[in-house]
């Protein structure tokens, strides 16, 4: 594909950069074609940006449950979930800028995407350094003051970074698994609204394990765990959190 072998090219000429640094933003990228997303790693990562890889849907998920990030590049057409399924799913739970690849032209795909919550498009093939200048561009409105402040929400004397998934009290990060930064993000996406053991659950299995999920978040979040102010029960509808 053209593209790819332009990317190529551009590595090449961008060769024997130093490594990125461990505070340079990070990039996730989902392409299901292994060169362009071998590529595109190199060529950004020559660039000075932290990037890691998936090939699907289900494997960006993983990555995105167990690191942070501040931008994904990913394709439209992939097999099984889409692109834009993927970016309508995480719209639920999180507003990290998303810039989508296509070979698509037509308006009405873009409108489709940006209705879903796709921060910008890039059609196929790219000149890369377009696709740097779009990143660097989403990247400093992402970080501009007054930007993207519904990403954390405070309770109390913590503070929760929906994106990054990380619980703060003060200046002490509080350590959060896996299925707790899942559960803060779906409480965080429907704040002081009631939801229930299946609204926060994928499954039946899953539903039996919510009471003690919440009872471990409520010693992180409360100064009173059996008396919650954030982490609220409302009778016979569920859990809601109450941000200030």
């Amino acid at each position: 594909m053209a593209h790819a072998d332009d990317i190529a090219t551009a590595n090449r000429a961008e060769g024997g950069k130093t490594p990125p640094a461990d505070d340079a933003p990070h990039i996730l990228i989902v392409d299901d074609d292994r060169r362009i997303r071998e590529l595109l790693k190199r060529y950004l990562s020559d660039s000075g940006y932290r990037v890691t890889a998936a090939e699907h849907a289900a494997e960006a998920r993983a990555r995105l449950a167990g690191m942070a990030f501040d931008l994904i590049v990913m394709d439209v057409m992939m097999p099984g979930e889409s692109g834009l399924d993927l970016t309508r799913d995480l719209r639920r739970t999180s507003s990290i800028p998303i810039l989508m690849l296509t070979a698509r032209g037509e308006a009405s795909d873009r409108i489709d995407g940006l209705e879903r919550g796709v921060d910008d498009y890039l059609a196929k093939p790219f000149e890369p350094r377009e696709l740097l200048l779009r990143i660097g561009t989403i990247l400093r409105r992402a970080q501009a003051p007054g930007a993207r402040k519904h990403d954390e929400i405070s309770l109390g004397p913590c503070r929760f970074n929906i994106t990054r998934g990380e619980l703060w009290h003060g200046d002490r990060q509080i350590r959060l698994t896996t299925r707790e930064v899942q559960l803060m993000r779906i409480f965080a996406a429907n704040p002081g609204k009631p939801l229930s053991r299946l609204d926060l659950c994928d499954n039946e299995a899953a539903e039996r394990s919510i009471d003690v999920q919440i009872n471990r978040l409520r010693r992180k979040l409360e100064a009173d765990p059996k008396n919650p102010l954030y982490l609220q029960t409302v009778r016979g509808e569920g859990y809601a959190l109450m941000p200030d």
